[in-house]
């Protein structure tokens, strides 16, 4: 592995600016990150930049509840992406799964001889949060509900959730079976978004839903509350307490945000509100590298070249708390090295990482900014005389 510290080119124009006078004016009043009593579990985490700007018990296991549909909602979105299925698709309901999930918690009211879409049971379980339509969709798709857990345990480990497992598609409890926390939670939300943006818009932050002429409310407490908000999904039972993972986007800045174990809705409510409004008007971002910027260059073994730009997707960004400055922030590039040829463009091939004072690090993926084809043999021997010189 070999790492190597970078310099960026906004550390001189900016580096004395205070965060206190751009955040806010003394006399206003500030939304506060939520005591522990509110939200005993809590994370606020900036997708733009990638640091986590606060944590609490984050690691700690519990029932997810209703918030388990999101899993079922990705799995839905990548067979929709891959084809397996459309939207137009319909599907009826079993009868055991009518006698089972019936007018049972959180439901869609499906009538035992509905003929619905994956549309509309989509919607039934991101806006009204239905038992019956996670499971008759669960069905649909995956022609089990085992198959689909099975789907859904597999996309958990894939986008990289470490301590979760579903044991069912609607977070019904299972006598445990169904785990997560709050850091894989804000994986789950932020692979939702980056995988399947359209469908994410499409689907939820809908304030309410009418099916079979009963219309019933979103229970999400930041939607429509809090400026740029737009979902995600609530949960609630006796084992777990009411939870929330939500998140909000302004002037292309976006949060997600974890609230759990809350033993009131109104305190979870709350103490959703109180956090992501902190995590907006506590911080700033400053923009580091464009995302076409090359940020930094590492050597090539064996290629046409010796040495390539590697630049970010989106771009790199710090977020700066109240009372920091660019001074604080570190950057290393790390790579597996050698980097070996052939790259192909757009390969990720490096990270940067980022640290702020004593806060943990958190890193970016880089990727190629050209491809790169072996060297023959002339160029190999020219290379390898270059770099005895260099």
């Amino acid at each position: 592995m070999v790492r190597f510290s970078i310099a960026t080119r906004l550390f001189c124009a900016l580096s004395a600016l205070s965060l206190a006078s751009q955040i806010h004016a003394k006399d206003e009043v500030r939304p506060e990150i939520p005591a522990p009593e509110a939200a005993p579990i809590a994370m606020l985490y900036d997708l733009q930049s990638g640091r986590t700007l606060f944590q609490r018990d984050v690691d700690r296991r519990f029932a997810p509840a209703s918030i388990t549909k999101v899993m079922t909602t990705y799995v839905a979105f990548s067979k929709l992406k891959e084809g397996d299925a459309s939207l137009r698709q319909q599907t009826g309901v079993r009868p055991e799964t009518f006698r089972e999930w019936s007018g049972k918690g959180s439901t869609m009211y499906v009538p035992h001889d509905a003929v619905l879409t994956l549309d509309q049971l989509l919607h039934g379980i991101t806006t009204v949060s239905g038992n019956d339509a996670s499971v008759i969709l669960a069905e649909a798709m995956g022609g089990s509900v085992d198959n689909w857990l099975a789907l859904m345990n597999d996309s958990a480990r894939r986008i990289g959730m470490k301590n979760s497992h579903f044991g069912t598609p609607n977070g019904w409890p299972d006598e445990g079976r169904t785990f997560t926390t709050a850091r894989d939670l804000v994986t789950l939300g932020s692979s939702l978004l980056r995988d399947f943006g359209e469908e994410y818009r499409h689907f939820y932050g809908k304030r309410t839903y009418t099916y079979n002429n009963i219309t019933q409310n979103n229970h999400d407490p930041i939607t429509s509350k809090v400026d740029g908000a737009d979902g995600i999904k609530t949960g609630f039972t006796n084992q777990a307490g009411y939870g929330f993972l939500g998140t909000a986007e302004r002037e292309g800045r976006r949060l997600m945000m974890v609230v759990a174990a809350s033993d009131r809705a109104n305190l979870r409510n709350t103490a959703a509100r109180n956090l992501i409004e902190w995590g907006f008007l506590e911080t700033r971002n400053r923009m580091l590298f464009a995302p076409a910027d090359p940020v930094a260059t590492i050597p090539v073994q064996n290629g046409d070249t010796r040495r390539l730009d590697v630049v970010s997707e989106h771009g790199v960004f710090a977020t700066l708390m109240e009372g920091e400055d660019l001074r604080d922030v570190k950057l290393s590039i790390r790579y597996a090295g050698p980097v070996v040829a052939p790259i192909e463009d757009g390969e990720q091939v490096a990270w940067l990482d980022v640290s702020h004072g004593t806060a943990a690090s958190y890193s970016i993926p880089l990727y190629a900014s050209r491809s790169v084809d072996t060297a023959n043999p002339f160029e190999r021997m020219y290379n390898g005389l270059a770099g005895l010189f260099s």
